[in-house]
């Protein structure tokens, strides 16, 4: 075993605790769907912050004088959400909340396992994982393909289990079994998130049936991408915009993409309206509920659900 691998498995993890008190929180990220970039966030933060257990606080109602790390949420430092985003690399790769973290506490984190090429490794590490989660988060899966970056895949992720070069201790046996119990994970939760998926198909379908004005509304959250641009209903074809309650509160209006796995819509919402949130967006919107339009333009959120079909109505027109 290598001084690298022995320093991080006796390195003593941080117990994550989750709290609804922002006051008391250690580290602050968004509540509802999450993605990579704000849970590998986490796990960075948890080895850096020498706390035996850190509080973390998931809201999007974020305070003023609050003295946690705020991440992936708020507009601020490590955050990339806001306006034009929040910086981007020399090869175009935008910053997404991993990337953020990484540029500034990556080297630290280096620091603390003794490693000695701290420059070669951190810069390895970006381009082969972070800039990964970086650019799929940002829509920017071609940048990688453009740059012949190694995307990470699942079977990357299993051949890191394999012996390194540089081990001779270790036992390719016990190394089988440790992929084995990661790919047993992972195969659970993938069956288990198929199974929940499919169930979804038939709602959709009769949202879709349901549908007016080019607006789909759901309900309830669930996966719809992939069943409404498959359908064969002719009304499927024409429908621009799904209306559904978020899981952080209120109602989120999603511009449909022109096809799977596209990052282009259909039709995105106002132009004037990207990057904006709270008053600043109601007041130019005219929907008075409106709380957050992405700078992106293909999701906008509100408070009702009146509202939420509102402002996919003048989406629609405009």
């Amino acid at each position: 075993m290598t001084e690298i691998e022995q320093k991080i498995l006796n390195t003593k993890e941080s117990k994550i605790v989750l709290t609804e008190n922002i006051e008391e929180a250690d580290l602050i990220t968004h509540n509802g769907t999450f993605h990579s970039d704000e849970v590998f966030s986490t796990v960075l933060l948890s080895n850096v912050l020498k706390k035996d257990i850190l509080k973390l606080c998931r809201t999007s109602n974020i305070k003023e004088g609050i003295t946690g790390f705020v991440y992936d949420v708020g507009y601020g430092k490590y955050d990339h959400h806001q306006p034009g985003g929040n910086g981007e690399r020399k090869n175009g790769i935008k910053y997404s909340s991993f990337g953020l973290v990484w540029r500034d506490f990556g080297k630290d984190y280096l620091k603390q396992l003794n490693c000695l090429q701290i420059e070669e490794v951190w810069s390895m590490v970006d381009k082969k994982l972070v800039q990964n989660i970086d650019a799929i988060d940002n829509g920017q899966l071609g940048k990688l393909t453009q740059f012949d970056f190694e995307v990470v895949t699942l079977p990357n992720l299993i051949s890191m289990y394999n012996s390194n070069w540089d081990d001779e201790q270790a036992n390719q046996n016990e190394m089988f079994l440790k992929a084995v119990q990661f790919a047993q994970t992972v195969f659970d939760r993938f069956i288990i998130s198929v199974v929940s998926k499919i169930r979804a198909k038939s709602r959709v379908e009769d949202a879709i049936e349901n549908s007016k004005n080019q607006i789909l509304i759901l309900e309830k959250f669930m996966p719809w991408k992939e069943f409404l641009l498959d359908s064969e209903n002719e009304k499927a074809k024409n429908i621009l915009f799904v209306v559904f309650p978020s899981n952080r509160g209120g109602y989120n209006v999603y511009a449909v993409p022109k096809e799977n796995g596209s990052f282009e819509s259909r039709k995105l919402f106002p132009a004037k309206w990207a990057g904006l949130k709270d008053e600043e967006l109601s007041k130019i919107s005219g929907v008075a509920t409106a709380t957050f339009c992405h700078t992106g333009r293909f999701i906008c959120a509100t408070r009702t659900k009146e509202d939420a079909i509102k402002i996919a109505r003048i989406a629609v027109e405009a």
